[in-house]
């Protein structure tokens, strides 16, 4: 068939050949590459078969779980033949742990009752709980080596139960703390079932805490641990929460918004609060029965520290905000002080997400691998940098607060509801831009040294922000005009926050001023935003003084005297009225005759006054002229373009 001189089967034309030749080509390439390259998993593979495998392991745990509760009964035939082998009886061993609770329940009654009633508001309330919680630990620890015997598992299981009195002692004095007494009066009534429900299920956790490890020192199976566990500790604490929460939602959210005014994320928090706490138990009990399944079960007591963390924070939280608040109105509290009151709220996250860390983030690092001495010193340095920032934050703000304050007659930062805004004086107009300015310099600081921390180079940085702010510099000539006439504007004290303003552009209130534009509220209501660069010329007509001029127009014979003589009398009443005089820098006279317009006289009158407080005084003048007009038959004569018929240009 094949010509081997031409290379080519025979009868064939020399394209189909190469036809066939590339074919058979492509076909041995692809049986090669289907032989030799491994198969990529699709997106099933992928995404399925890790949720076959997880499907799996939880069934699989599900079924010997299943199959450790159902030989309980033989777990508790063991733990009886422990006690019985030890020479204690399950009453006997009962018997005795109630004796240690209540030796120390007396202990602590006592202790309490002799050092008197804890105050929640003094260092003092808290020593005399310490002191009561030390008294019962001691006083459990003795009863339970006088009743334990000689058997080790006795011993340490009754040293467990002698723990619980003096916890939940604490707890429960926490929980009171955090809650009643962060609340008004009127409120407390309304939030004691909640603080009851609440130290209620401490106490019902840890004494479920208590049983399990006593099970599991009398060599009880896994199977009995975890239906005690999960039926008479997990599921009742979770539900007895979410009862007292279910039962206190609404007291609870208005004591956690606190006083009027309430800021708009605290209102929100408040009002969601209820909900997220019984959202927290129960994921926490879900979390916990799925590392159960999985094999891999949760401290209990670990479980139980950070629910209650977690719901005292808000709080806490609440009580640090409003010892704050008072310590800022109290001008015997130097500003130092009340910024260390208000960086305490941050203090408290770090304690408490520090105690979460400690509980379950150096766990997870071991198991990750990672160095928890390592990891320890930089999220210490991270929270240095975050305390001194949040320090000198809170610093910069009490100061600018106060002294705004001052400057607006005692009203504090925290506002109140205000009439009308009166003129500032130039260090209420400049303190606001002078703190954010300063508060942003200590923010990009604080951020490049936590990033020092974490071991990032952050000199590239620096320089690429420096390249780019040069760069946006010519680019943006209009911007850079802008703030360098803004930094004039507020260097020649042009204008102050609420005065009143006239520019090339709009004429207004000064309502707010930026780095770069100030706003301008006009009497009617419309907001105008001017960058600094096109304001032009200003007119400030609410600084130092003005002079305010009216005009009158009267018959041609009026006796011009004894106009004269009239205004100079309005003027010394006006003077004497103990309203105006603070404010009227001149008194109201004439200035005799201006003009002679169509018949008519046009007599003026003038007087001087404070920027801005003319007008009470005008209405005042205009009144008296009218009066005085009146009683002495001066007869005010309109001006003709107002005249019925007058005629009107077109």
């Amino acid at each position: 068939m094949f010509d081997r001189r031409r290379s080519r089967p025979i009868g064939l034309p020399a394209s189909a050949c190469l036809v066939l030749i590339l074919m058979e080509a492509q076909l041995r390439a692809a049986e090669a590459q289907i032989h030799a390259a491994p198969v990529r998993p699709d997106w099933s593979e992928a995404v399925v078969e890790p949720v076959d495998r997880a499907v799996a392991a939880f069934s699989d745990g599900m079924l010997t779980r299943l199959g450790r509760i159902a030989v309980a009964g033989t777990d508790l035939d063991l733990v009886r033949s422990s006690l019985a082998a030890a020479g204690w009886s399950p009453l006997q061993f009962l018997a005795a742990a109630a004796a240690v609770m209540v030796a120390g329940l007396a202990a602590d009654r006592l202790t309490a009752h002799a050092l008197g009633r804890a105050g929640g508001r003094s260092g003092r309330g808290i020593v005399r709980r310490l002191l009561s919680a030390a008294a019962a630990l001691g006083a459990g620890l003795a009863a339970a080596a006088l009743v334990s015997g000689e058997a080790e598992a006795a011993r340490r299981s009754l040293r467990t139960w002698a723990l619980v009195v003096p916890l939940t002692g604490l707890a429960a004095s926490l929980i009171r703390s955090a809650i009643l007494e962060t609340s008004s009066a009127p409120r407390r009534k309304r939030l004691v079932p909640l603080v009851r429900g609440l130290a209620t299920a401490v106490a019902w956790a840890l004494g479920g805490i208590a049983l399990l490890r006593t099970l599991a020192l009398w060599d009880a199976g896994s199977g009995l641990r975890d239906l005690v566990g999960t039926a008479f500790v997990a599921v009742p604490t979770a539900g007895l929460i979410a009862a007292a929460y279910a039962r206190s939602g609404r007291p609870l959210a208005a004591a956690l918004a606190g006083p009027r005014p309430r800021g708009g994320a605290r209102r929100v928090l408040a009002r969601c609060w209820p909900v997220i706490a019984v959202a927290v138990v129960v994921v926490t009990v879900a979390a916990s029965q799925l590392a159960t399944t999985l094999g891999r079960p949760l401290p209990p007591l670990a479980t139980l520290v950070t629910l209650v963390l977690v719901l005292t924070w808000p709080h806490l939280d609440q009580r640090i905000a409003a010892w704050a608040e008072r310590g800022f109105r109290a001008e015997s509290v130097p500003a130092a002080a009340v910024a260390a009151r208000r960086t305490a709220r941050m203090a408290l996250a770090a304690v408490i997400g520090t105690a979460l860390a400690a509980l379950w983030g150096a766990p997870a690092a071991l198991g990750l691998g990672i160095q928890v001495g390592t990891l320890a010193r930089t999220m210490a340095e991270i929270a240095a940098v975050a305390l001194a920032t949040a320090y000198l934050w809170n610093v910069i703000g009490v100061a600018a607060g106060r002294l705004l304050a001052a400057e607006r007659g005692g009203r504090t930062e925290f506002g109140g509801d205000e009439a009308e805004e009166a003129p500032r004086t130039r260090l209420g107009t400049i303190l606001p831009l002078l703190a954010g300015a300063a508060k942003a310099g200590l923010a990009a600081l604080a951020v490049l040294s936590v990033l020092l921390a974490l071991g990032i180079n952050v000199w590239p940085l620096v320089t690429g922000l420096s390249v780019f702010g040069l760069a946006l510099g010519f680019g943006s000539q209009s911007l850079v005009k802008d703030v360098v006439s803004g930094l004039f504007f507020l260097a020649d004290d042009a204008f102050r926050l609420g005065e009143y303003i006239e520019t090339a552009g709009a004429k207004g209130s000064v309502e707010k001023i930026s780095i770069r534009s100030v706003s301008l509220r006009h009497p009617r209501g419309a907001l105008a935003t001017i960058p600094y660069g096109q304001i032009g010329k200003v007119q400030n007509y609410s600084r130092d003084w003005v002079i305010e001029k009216l005009a009158f127009r009267v018959a041609f014979d009026t006796d011009v005297e004894r106009v004269r003589r009239l205004f100079k009398q309005i003027g010394k009443d006006l003077e004497a009225d103990p309203e105006l005089r603070p404010d009227l820098l001149e008194p109201f006279k004439s200035q005799g005759i201006a003009a002679v317009e169509d018949g008519t006289l046009v007599i003026r009158g003038k007087f001087k006054a404070r920027a801005g407080r003319q007008f009470g005084i005008r209405k005042a003048v205009l009144a008296a002229v009218q009066r005085a007009f009146h009683d002495n038959g001066i007869v005010a004569v309109a001006h003709p373009t107002l005249m019925p018929g007058a005629h009107k240009p077109g």
